[in-house]
């Protein structure tokens, strides 16, 4: 190994990412744009870092480079959860199971205010580190007539109908809906996305199957039990993806939406499939 050639770096945090994304399953692959929402990197409080902000408010989009912070592992050959269950070169797929695991996003910038960005929709979960910010330059990063490797086949695939019409049941209306009215926490879009392209079971899309005709899938903090018939997919109920022993236990302080859960298992005890 050369001198120059370092096996370890030590790289510092300049800020945190604050949302209102808690799990993965509410971070879209890919941001829907056109939908009204704001996320906020928060900047450690250094002079320099303020200073640093000088011109960006010119720019439109930035790029953030920053770590997959819930990950300690990963894995050469990964699942992807977008195309057929085949696994793919960790290298050739935007997993988070990479031997470092460094993200790198654009994201629309909305405004600068002292130590603070206000970004739009990001595919960030709340306390994501972020390392460095770098302006984006349409002239310099955009190179829309590449090709994408195998996810050119996907997207031809993506362009087609939904196979699958997904409908809910009376009891996951009623579950769905007390969940929205009262806790303004709705899956059901994201839910419906993933269900209406492939329903089979998948790991990366956290689909099981539940016996003979039963399968559940996690959504981030919940999950849905459903069956499919033909090419329906009938959503049948909702339930709490934690257990109450975990909700209960107040020194797992990182559970997402639990008064929301132990709400849901109260009111719904016994309605899970």
């Amino acid at each position: 190994m050369g001198a120059s050639e370092q096996r370890s770096l030590t790289l510092h945090p300049i800020g945190f990412i604050r949302s209102q994304k808690q799990v993965k399953f509410q971070a879209l692959h890919q941001p829907v744009e056109t939908q009204s929402e704001r996320n906020v990197l928060e900047l450690l409080p250094d002079n320099r870092h303020q200073v640093a902000l000088q011109d960006l408010a010119g720019f439109s989009r930035v790029w953030l480079l920053w770590w997959f912070h819930r990950n300690s592992s990963w894995r050469p050959l990964v699942l992807p959860p977008r195309g057929p269950a085949r696994r793919r070169g960790v290298f050739a797929t935007r997993s988070p199971h990479r031997p470092n695991p460094l993200g790198l996003t654009p994201v629309q910038l909305i405004a600068v205010e002292r130590r603070r960005l206000i970004l739009g929709p990001c595919d960030l979960v709340d306390g994501t580190p972020i390392f460095d910010i770098k302006p984006y330059i349409p002239a310099f990063d955009s190179f829309p007539d590449e090709r994408a490797g195998w996810l050119d086949d996907v997207a031809a695939g993506l362009e087609t109908a939904p196979e699958f019409v997904v409908q809910f049941s009376p009891a996951a209306l009623i579950q769905a809906e007390w969940l929205l009215t009262h806790w303004q926490i709705d899956f059901r879009s994201r839910l419906i996305e993933l269900l209406a392209r492939d329903p089979t079971p998948h790991r990366s899309r956290r689909i099981r199957r539940r016996g003979d005709s039963l399968f559940v899938i996690g959504c981030g903090a919940w999950r849905a039990f459903f069956c499919v018939l033909g090419k329906t997919v009938d959503v049948q109920s909702l339930d709490a993806a934690y257990p109450l022993r975990f909700l209960n236990n107040l020194a797992l302080e990182e559970l997402p939406d639990r008064e929301a859960q132990v709400a849901f298992v109260d009111r719904f005890a016994g309605s899970a499939s």
